[in-house]
């Protein structure tokens, strides 16, 4: 994301994103497109992982890490990160491997995760499943081209993985105005991925103090909320149990500075991203390992369903 507001003149509505498949479970849609399966995949610039339709209890790692895949030309490429999303890779994301596709069946082989196979079937004309018969899940995509796509919508309404694209957040602005209050002595937030996305630290370590070497005073649960008619502003409740909760108002100013507004005090705080954390570096010539401690899975759908699937391979 370069700016708060990246393609705003492109805006999809939510209900694009949250088109329910109820039909999967009837297989009423056909096996097999009018066109190949590597033109299917070409039609579309993005296949948007819609990860709550997902229908199974397994886990492909490399789509549970997407919000974005792309398939072009045997490369596969990937918006793992909102940090720099609509702008890396031109809008693609960074290249995560190849594939070969052939008959109905897509072969991808990711740089780190290794190989994975699927059985693709078009649902309609801009959404496909990718059923994975070694671990009886399929993940549904959406397909759209660069310039309408609305990467704002995606980056605000996952907003809680931004704020976890970094090892910490360094307080660099306090506003004069505003009453003191306990929260003037934080001075640094982290945000954990991974299990429930629920859980920070804060510490009061002196600012400027290298990022390894903060020493997290709290730990404690957050959550991020909506405010009603404006997408680019959010709720941030902070839960310190020993002074109860510390709710702000939350705006992105840009990819790695955050501003918090406190309406108890009127106080207005800045945080800069610290140490940043991409998940599958790019091709460089290196081993293509992520900067995150063991590349975690990111996206957790809301619920489990079984996968009545069953794979038509011989």
């Amino acid at each position: 994301m370069k700016t708060t507001k990246l393609f705003t003149g492109f805006a999809l509505t939510a209900i694009l994103f949250t088109s329910c498949h109820v039909d999967v479970i009837n297989d009423d849609y056909p096996d097999t497109p009018s066109i190949s399966l590597n033109q299917l995949l070409n039609s579309y610039d993005l296949w948007y992982v819609d990860i709550n339709e997902t229908v199974g209890y397994g886990q492909t790692p490399f789509l549970q890490k997407a919000f974005t895949v792309s398939f072009l030309g045997g490369n596969v490429y990937a918006n793992n990160n909102l940090v720099g999303l609509g702008s890396q890779g031109n809008g693609l994301g960074i290249s995560i491997g190849y594939y070969d596709a052939y008959d109905m069946i897509l072969d991808v082989d990711h740089d780190l995760d290794g190989f994975a196979t699927f059985d693709v079937y078009q649902v309609d004309s801009h959404t496909i499943e990718l059923y994975n018969p070694n671990n009886d899940t399929s993940y549904f995509l959406d397909g759209y081209q660069r310039d309408s796509f609305d990467y704002d919508f995606v980056f605000y309404d996952n907003i809680h993985y931004f704020m976890q694209e970094y090892e910490a957040w360094e307080k660099t602005f306090t506003s004069e105005v505003g009453a003191l209050n306990e929260f003037d002595n934080e001075n640094f937030l982290q945000f954990i991925a991974g299990g429930n996305d629920s859980t920070f630290k804060s510490s009061q370590d002196e600012i400027g103090l290298n990022v390894n070497d903060i020493y997290w005073d709290f730990i404690g649960d957050y959550g991020i909320g909506d405010i009603s008619g404006n997408m680019y502003l959010k709720t941030l409740t902070l839960d310190y149990d020993y002074f109860d909760n510390e709710y702000f108002e939350l705006n992105v100013i840009n990819d790695a500075l955050i501003e918090l507004y406190h309406p108890s005090s009127g106080t207005y705080y800045e945080f800069q991203g610290r140490g940043y954390i991409q998940f599958l570096a790019p091709n460089d010539g290196a081993s293509g390992k992520s900067a995150s401690s063991g590349d975690k899975l990111r996206k957790q759908k809301t619920d489990k369903k079984d996968n009545p699937r069953v794979s038509k391979r011989l």
